[in-house]
Parts: structure tokens; C-alpha cells; sequence
């Protein structure tokens, strides 16, 4: 694929990834079919800031962990009302996280 195409959505898309993954992203994707491009373009990622924002205004509800389609925790953590508080303040500092490694889960399928 065009180096420029795969710069570009880099740019733009380089939020939802951890960094450590960014260069892997960028050689694969180079080494990707032409034909994969319209798809992938196409595909949206979750945003990590959206994520935290609202895991601290609504975690305790699970809301946070069904955005992010872990819907067996989102369930959990609505039934026990965020672990009594601790898990969603837990979650407070992985749910970014969490988020880009469901991102990177869904650009594997591509690559």
C-alpha cells in the first residue's frame, strides 16, 4: 500500500492505538493489499477520551465496558455497582487502555 495512504491514517488515527504498536501498524499496513484499504479506512475505533469521561461520570453503571463490547464485565459491574466503587475507580485508570487494546484487537482482523 501506498506509504502515503498509511501515513495518513496514522495521523489520524494514532490515538486509538498504544504507542509502542504504531510502528507495527505502519509496516503491516504498507505490506497490506491494496484492496483492504477501503475497508479499513472505513472502520471506526473507539476513542479513549470518550471512554474516560464517561467511566468517570457513569462506571459505576458498567456503560463504559459495554461502549467498549466487554459486555460480560459491563454486566458484572452493574450487578455489583462497580465492586462497591472500587472497581470503577480502578477503571478510571485502565479503561484507556482497555479501549486501545479492543482497537487493536479490531485492526488485527485487517492485518
Amino acid at each position: 500500500m501506498d506509504a502515503q495512504k498509511v501515513d495518513m491514517f496514522i495521523m489520524s488515527n494514532g490515538k486509538f492505538f498504544e504507542s509502542h504498536h504504531i510502528n507495527d501498524i505502519r509496516e503491516r499496513l504498507i505490506a497490506l493489499d491494496e484492496s483492504k484499504w477501503a475497508i479499513l479506512s472505513t472502520t471506526q475505533f473507539k476513542d479513549p477520551t470518550t471512554t474516560i469521561i464517561v467511566s468517570l461520570l457513569a462506571g459505576g453503571l458498567g456503560i463504559d465496558r459495554f461502549m467498549i463490547g466487554d459486555t460480560g464485565l459491563g454486566v458484572g459491574k452493574l450487578l455489583t455497582c462497580g465492586g462497591m466503587g472500587i472497581w470503577t475507580i480502578i477503571d478510571w485508570f485502565m479503561i484507556q487502555k482497555a479501549t486501545r487494546e479492543k482497537n487493536m484487537q479490531k485492526i488485527q482482523q485487517f492485518l
